[in-house]
């Protein structure tokens, strides 16, 4: 799909969750997501990759990824995991302590494809409650986990959204796919 590097960069979440609202079950588990795996279908991942050239993610995830993944995902992309304890970089991905508004609002101002948040829970919410957001993309899983970590917190503004595209698949997962006005 080609991108136009004219345009400015969107700011795009692109997460699942349970149908309960929670991105990670008790302790971080992530098995939920086995639910929906299923041979030959990425549910539009693959091309919503080839549209971002940079992705931001925080810690959390970063180390649960490195923990369970043998490869990060995202080597070819310029990356920055946000964390409160700085660490040297490694090859294109940089632990960034400053403040999240001021990287989002720097990347926005330069060239480029668009900026993948990757998770986890706080990075969203922060960027939710400075409405630094374009669009979200939430993959809803069809199951009900009851307790984990929440995609949404209470106290951010209130933000209208308008709903671009629904997609629904034999799997039960269903995506949904915002733009925030």
């Amino acid at each position: 799909m080609p991108v136009d590097m004219e345009k400015t960069r969107k700011v795009i979440v692109y997460i699942a969750a349970s149908l309960d609202g929670f991105i990670a079950g008790p302790n971080e588990d992530l098995s939920f997501l086995s639910a929906v795996e299923k041979d030959g279908e990425d549910y539009g991942y693959s091309d919503f990759v080839s549209t971002v050239d940079t992705v931001i993610m925080g810690r959390k995830t970063y180390d649960w990824v490195m923990r369970h993944v043998p490869e990060f995902s995202h080597p070819d992309k310029e990356t920055y995991i946000v964390t409160r304890t700085p660490r040297p970089s490694i090859g294109r991905t940089s632990f960034y302590a400053g403040s999240l508004t001021d990287l989002i609002n720097r990347l926005k101002g330069e060239p480029g494809y668009n900026i993948f948040i990757d998770g986890g829970s706080e990075v969203v919410n922060e960027l939710l409650s400075h409405k630094l957001v374009d669009e979200l993309i939430i993959s809803y899983i069809p199951v009900l986990l009851g307790d984990g970590i929440p995609l949404f917190k209470a106290g951010r503004p209130d933000q209208k959204l308008k709903l671009v595209e629904s997609k629904q698949f034999d799997t039960g997962l269903v995506q949904l796919h915002y733009r925030c006005e």
